[in-house]
């Protein structure tokens, strides 16, 4: 890869939102009136907010005193883990979550409130290196902070916070209840490009190939809006050592776009492409935004923003499913219920030709 990083991506797309007054996530409240036994049988286009009464959360605020860095967390709970009863004792899988560039361990709360509701445990962690902190401070210098959180340190630094998190997390009291045989890591954009190095992806500077950064404890794998590994022509090797299951979801328009750079939304498809393994799910939804994913509800399309939302969170349940019980019953009710949504369907056991939309370009 080139010398300017293998996460070059990340900032030209922090300049396209930044520079248009579209920042990478905002957090508004998660709470409903609405009880959980009544948001599962709601119609299919829900509330997005999920019945606060049905998961807790919790900030962690851990030290990596080896690398001296901070690594903060929320952890999102089924209200009955908090219990005292043969619910509150049960194992639970675990979802360990990775922001894009500019966020934070309270974004993509949509998807935390609800994957705790459903029965996981969802740590999202923050990356201080290129978390919020990224928008404070003197305007001037946000190119050269955009920079910084651009280089190879700051994405092998995320990989860490990823594996210090999980540590952390299973060797504390609260790892009792965690089911370390489930774990699945899950990320949008820089999040989603952090979980593939998680799952195998392997990289290499000037010929030679980068510590292996894969973490066997984790399982499965949600990449949200992937983008490529920019500035290498074959993705392919890259990608391959990846064998884990994956479920890959984005946008006909997500698209990343600022002067002398383009990244279409073909480039997911890519990624998609090139994984290693055959068991591999691709949702593409018609319409919406590289940002329809985090926690703003208008980007993409005021009507269509919390379709996406409810129909992405639905569809990780049925993937995770299939991953962890072998059923895919699931993943075809989903596809039954959510095709108007959708550009391009292929869901495991892997489909020589797209099932939606004749030529299922992704864009």
């Amino acid at each position: 890869m080139k010398a300017a990083g293998f996460f070059a991506w990340s900032l030209p797309l922090l300049l396209a939102m930044g520079l248009v007054g579209c920042k990478p996530e905002l957090e508004p409240p998660v709470a409903a009136s609405q009880p959980a036994s009544e948001l599962s049988s709601a119609p299919i286009y829900a509330e997005v907010a999920v019945a606060a009464a049905s998961y807790s959360s919790r900030d962690l605020d851990w030290q990596d005193d080896k690398r001296q860095r901070a690594v903060p967390a929320r952890l999102y709970l089924p209200a009955a883990a908090d219990g005292q009863g043969a619910d509150a004792a049960a194992r639970l899988p675990l979802i360990v979550f990775s922001h894009g560039l500019g966020g934070s361990r309270r974004g993509y709360s949509y998807l935390g409130a609800y994957w705790a509701s459903q029965g996981y445990a969802s740590l999202h962690v923050q990356h201080v290196g290129s978390d919020r902190e990224l928008w404070t401070g003197n305007v001037f210098g946000l190119v050269g902070r955009l920079q910084t959180a651009a280089k190879d340190s700051e994405a092998l630094n995320r990989v860490a916070d990823m594996r210090f998190a999980l540590d952390r997390l299973l060797g504390s009291e609260l790892g009792a209840r965690i089911d370390a045989e489930r774990i699945v890591a899950a990320g949008h954009s820089y999040g989603a490009n952090t979980v593939m190095l998680l799952a195998g992806a392997q990289v290499q500077r000037e010929g030679q190939v980068l510590p292996d950064l894969r973490d066997p404890r984790v399982k499965a794998a949600i990449l949200i809006s992937a983008p490529p590994f920019y500035g290498e022509s074959e993705p392919a090797r890259i990608l391959q050592p990846v064998r884990i299951p994956s479920l890959h979801i984005t946008a006909t328009e997500d698209v990343i776009k600022v002067p002398g750079y383009y990244s279409a939304a073909e480039d997911r498809i890519k990624v998609f492409e090139a994984m290693g393994g055959a068991d591999k799910t691709l949702a593409v939804f018609e319409g919406g935004s590289h940002s329809i994913f985090t926690d703003r509800s208008g980007t993409g399309g005021l009507d269509l923003n919390p379709k996406v939302k409810v129909a992405t969170r639905e569809l990780s349940l049925a993937f995770l499913d299939h991953v962890f019980a072998g059923r895919s019953e699931g993943m075809r009710r989903w596809g039954e219920r959510y095709g108007g949504l959708l550009k391009r369907w292929q869901p495991v056991p892997f489909a020589a030709e797209p099932l939606l939309k004749g030529s299922g370009q992704g864009s």
